[in-house]
């Protein structure tokens, strides 16, 4: 395996949103190279850290990386969706802190054979754990030409959805799409020249990214983790999580504020009948954190990076079938 490179986005104002304490424990959800993990240890001296991460080849690099902490690292191979489960598995059903970094890591995207990027030749998988699931080829050969539109289109948000489904098809049915670089020149086709001339990303980035998100069901494992997230949390413990892009920061930004504010809360979350719901948990941002100007031009994929932050209050735990806003 070449080695893992990723450059962890946020790092300072992911310390400072979860102001790491001696003797408390952290569950990073989505532990990649470990670079936010390895932070979060040589902050507090005595704390503890689960890492949790689906790519085995993320697991290994983390291990090597975060060798020299010994047991106050625990690895777990597991999808961030599944945290609850996988804690509980650990013998940690609650932590002081929680985080994720949601996305794809640099060296997967740099990485030709897992096929998350277009800028090289390589099989079309953009699976994030290699060892199960559907790869990109197979979803799309399962879809019709509608039902891939609308993946293209709710999780790429590209307005073109629909000629690109149908191009996509056509060169499948062709057998002209066994690569990445492929299906990039088959989208690219579909999208005007004018636009692609004025657009500052590649034409088929939105394409590639609700394929990615699709792929490994990421909206599905956000919605979860927001979901059970505060029953992990001893009281004052904290939650933060970084997206990349819109789809991802409105379901945090929404759950966030649904548990912060009582008058948005549903009549489920009051402790008897006709009461007034209590607040599950207080924001700590207001506001998203991005990154500054030093950051994003020593690393340019800090440039779509959201960090928000909240903090689990004394409430009760939530009812099992709560839910939340999409």
């Amino acid at each position: 395996m070449a080695a893992f490179q990723h450059q962890s986005v946020l790092l300072a104002d992911t310390l400072a949103v979860l102001t790491p304490q001696d003797g408390e424990v952290y569950c990073d959800c989505t532990l990649g190279g470990g670079g936010h993990t390895e932070a979060l240890l040589l902050a507090a001296p005595t704390c503890r850290v689960i890492g949790i991460d689906r790519d085995l080849e993320a697991l290994a690099a983390a291990k090597a990386r975060l060798e020299r902490f010994g047991e106050r690292v625990t690895l777990v191979h597991g999808a961030f969706g599944d945290v609850a489960e996988l804690l509980a598995q650990a013998g940690q059903p609650k932590v002081h802190g929680l985080l994720a970094d949601l996305g794809v890591s640099s060296w997967q995207l740099d990485s030709a054979q897992r096929g998350f990027s277009f800028s090289r030749p390589g099989p079309l998988d953009m699976r994030m754990d290699p060892s199960r699931g559907a790869t990109a080829l197979e979803l799309i050969a399962s879809l019709s030409a509608d039902a891939l539109a609308n993946v293209i289109f709710e999780l790429g948000e590209e307005r073109h959805s629909r000629r690109i489904a149908r191009a996509i098809l056509r060169a499948l049915a062709e057998g002209r799409l066994a690569t990445t670089t492929d299906l990039a020149a088959v989208i690219a086709a579909e999208v005007p020249a004018a636009e692609q001339r004025r657009s500052k990303i590649h034409a088929a980035t939105r394409t590639f990214q609700a394929l990615r998100i699709a792929v490994n069901a990421e909206l599905d494992q956000l919605q979860r983790l927001l979901t059970g997230f505060p029953d992990l949390l001893v009281a004052g413990g904290r939650c933060a999580i970084i997206s990349f892009h819109s789809l991802e920061d409105r379901l945090v930004k929404q759950r966030f504020r649904d548990l912060a504010f009582a008058s948005s809360l549903p009549p489920a979350f009051a402790a008897q009948e006709g009461e007034r719901a209590a607040a599950v948990c207080e924001l700590v941002t207001r506001k998203a954190i991005v990154a500054h100007d030093e950051e994003i031009a020593a690393n340019p994929r800090a440039r779509s990076a959201r960090l928000r932050a909240t903090r689990r209050t004394d409430a009760p735990n939530l009812p099992a079938q709560a839910s939340f806003h999409r």
